[in-house]
């Protein structure tokens, strides 16, 4: 025999324990995978809340073909997983209840999801002044030593990015406690908080916001095929986030979203309105639910330069407030001029939720916004400006009312007098004797004192070719 038969003789006999113990691996591996016991994804975990009064989708892994059942109180539902494993199955719709329940998923083997409760679940999002922890806020002590609520829980997803849809998330339901919430969204907590003391009901939070993050990686490019305007527009990093935070908790049942982002496409100007509507395109096909609500944050006052990127911005955000069931919450009067990330998310919560306890929840006592630019209308020497939301106009501090400015023919713009008249506002300058044109806070570091009767501060407007909504 050769040295060369002789070689690869014994490399016949070395490969094939390689190739036997190959085999039996993957054979051991098939077996898993047959064999494979019911699993949920992390969302479904003790102490969840679920969506009342919407049908609730369960969703797991098992065994191909494995029948599963799935039952919460007195309902239940079962299916056979498909080949590939995946199962899910949904129950009926169910009303609020505050008592703790225990969900069964039975297979070859039984999981116990214990703890449940239904109410309100929304989900909060955004970029670093959404995720702003509770921690962080004025009062901060206070708010995180008060934050006694056992029957909100959270849902805090870590920051993950991917190029396909995730099965799953690294995050457990919680319930708030002082222990629990200080690293949560702070303006996602207290507008949980309210709407919990509002409709004493539980309520299930899910944060899934990232810092620093432009609106484009939070939205499918499903959700931008759905605005032609958007068509050939740069999509930077388009659906990575998404993919991430919110492919693995879809479609768990929820009421909504709220939104808290902007400062990284604060240049864009008009172009935000249409990746707003992308946005809410994605998230409204993504639960296959078309009236699913957005309600959002409108940027605080800062030092942005150029002066007029931010009231651009400001005038851009107010139009998506045309994209059906939505609604803006206007914090000109809590920032900070010189920190990006104001320390009042106590009001912010509570002005997203006027939008929601208004629109969604049917409370037509509950005033959703301070004024909103309706219109303006030149008359001799003055403007007269009508707001919506405009009940009760007055002056926050019982000073002349500020920020207002008119401007004639010339476009050149002068401080101005405003005085209200019932629901009005008629603005003049002794410097312009045929005004054309009137606007107020157009500056980045506004804060006007006109409010309403609830005390809510008037967005910035200008009149001349104002693209804003009211979202009446």
């Amino acid at each position: 025999m050769s040295h060369c038969c002789v070689t690869a003789s014994r490399f016949r006999w070395l490969l094939i324990p390689s190739v036997r113990v190959l085999s039996v691996a993957l054979t051991l591996g098939m077996a898993s995978i047959l064999q494979a016991d019911v699993k949920l994804p992390n969302v479904f975990s003790d102490n969840m809340v679920l969506q009342r009064d919407r049908p609730l989708p369960v969703w797991g892994t098992a065994s191909p073909e494995e029948e599963v059942t799935v039952k919460l109180g007195d309902k239940s539902a079962t299916t056979k997983a498909g080949a590939d494993g995946k199962w899910k199955v949904e129950l009926p719709a169910m009303p609020a209840n505050a008592q703790p329940q225990t969900m069964t998923v039975a297979g070859k083997n039984k999981l116990e999801v214990k703890d449940v409760l239904i109410g309100e679940v929304w989900v909060c999002s955004g970029q670093s002044n959404m995720s702003y922890a509770v921690a962080s806020v004025d009062n901060y002590k206070k708010e995180v030593d008060s934050a006694k609520f056992p029957e909100i829980r959270l849902f805090l997803i870590p920051n993950v990015q991917q190029a396909q849809p995730a099965a799953d998330v690294n995050a457990k339901w919680v319930p708030c406690s002082p222990q629990t919430v200080g690293g949560f969204a702070a303006p996602g907590f207290f507008f949980g908080r309210e709407l919990h003391n509002q409709l004493k009901v539980p309520v299930g939070l899910i944060a899934n916001a990232w810092g620093g993050r432009r609106i484009e990686p939070f939205t499918t490019p499903e959700g931008v095929k759905a605005v032609p305007a958007l068509a050939g527009k740069p999509q930077n990093e388009l659906g990575i986030i998404y993919n991430g935070m919110f492919a693995p908790i879809v479609p768990y049942a929820v009421r909504g979203a709220v939104w808290y982002q902007g400062e990284a496409n604060c240049s864009e100007a008009m172009l935000y309105t249409d990746r707003m509507r992308a946005l809410a395109a994605s998230w409204r096909q993504a639960w296959s639910n078309p009236e699913m609500p957005l309600y959002y944050v409108q940027l605080a006052p800062f030092n942005y330069r150029p002066a007029n990127m931010l009231p651009e911005f400001w005038e851009a955000q107010t139009a998506a407030l045309a994209i059906p069931h939505t609604g803006m919450a206007v914090i000109t009067d809590i920032g900070n001029f010189h920190n990006i990330h104001p320390g009042n998310k106590q009001d912010v919560g509570k002005r997203l939720a006027r939008w929601a306890l208004n629109r969604t929840y049917g409370k037509k006592d509950v005033v959703p916004s301070g004024p909103l630019f309706k219109s303006a209308k030149a008359d001799g020497d003055k403007v007269r400006v009508e707001f919506a939301y405009a009940e009760g106009l007055k002056s926050r501090n019982g000073q002349p009312l500020t920020e207002f400015e008119i401007a004639g023919a010339d476009d050149k713009y002068v401080p101005a007098k405003a005085t209200i008249e019932g629901n009005t506002v008629v603005v003049t300058a002794e410097a312009v004797k045929e005004p054309k044109h009137v606007r107020l806070g157009w500056r980045p570091n506004a804060n006007p004192n006109l409010v309403n009767g609830e005390g809510l501060p008037t967005g910035s407007f200008r009149s001349k070719d104002w693209k804003g909504a009211t979202g009446e």
